[in-house]
């Protein structure tokens, strides 16, 4: 099965871009994994119309066994464990490509939540999205550590 991270916008600095590179490299061993970056919604100003088009984009590349999974600050809360142990579930169990999406700045209507199979939070804290590319990056790669049995993760 392959992951996929979706996004809106580019990733500004430089020292995230690196973060995010080194760990899409190190999951290249021990997954399919791929980001997928949509480009920013420009020309819209009105937040609910922003927040309307930014789902549309990802709506348009859904497919029908794509399991979605939504990174919201409001979704259910997981420790690492429980992440590796999600992701090796489904990943077991389902055929389509398991997607993570990052929400832009006004995040996901309860119409497009509920359109998807999980949303998930990584913490009850806010981070700027670009910062979030880099954690969640970083804890797919924990989670695989998890779940291949190989040293990384302390518990």
């Amino acid at each position: 099965m392959e992951i996929q991270l979706w996004w809106i916008g580019k990733t500004a600095f430089p020292y995230l871009k690196d973060g995010i590179s080194d760990y899409e490299k190190r999951l290249s061993h021990l997954t399919k994994f791929r980001i997928v970056e949509f480009q920013s919604v420009k020309s819209v100003k009105d937040p609910a119309q922003l927040q309307a088009e930014e789902e549309e984009r990802f709506a348009k590349q859904i497919k029908p066994d794509d399991l979605i999974i939504l990174c919201d600050e409001n979704g259910d809360k997981m420790s690492s464990q429980e992440l590796a142990f999600y992701i090796e579930q489904n990943q077991n169990n389902h055929r389509g490509k398991m997607v993570f999406i990052i929400g832009g700045a006004y995040g996901f209507s309860d119409a497009f939540k509920k359109k998807c199979q999980k949303t998930i939070s990584f913490s009850r804290m806010t981070f700027s999205h670009q910062l979030f590319r880099l954690i969640f990056t970083e804890q797919l790669y924990r989670a695989y550590t998890i779940i291949k049995k190989i040293p990384y993760h302390h518990d």
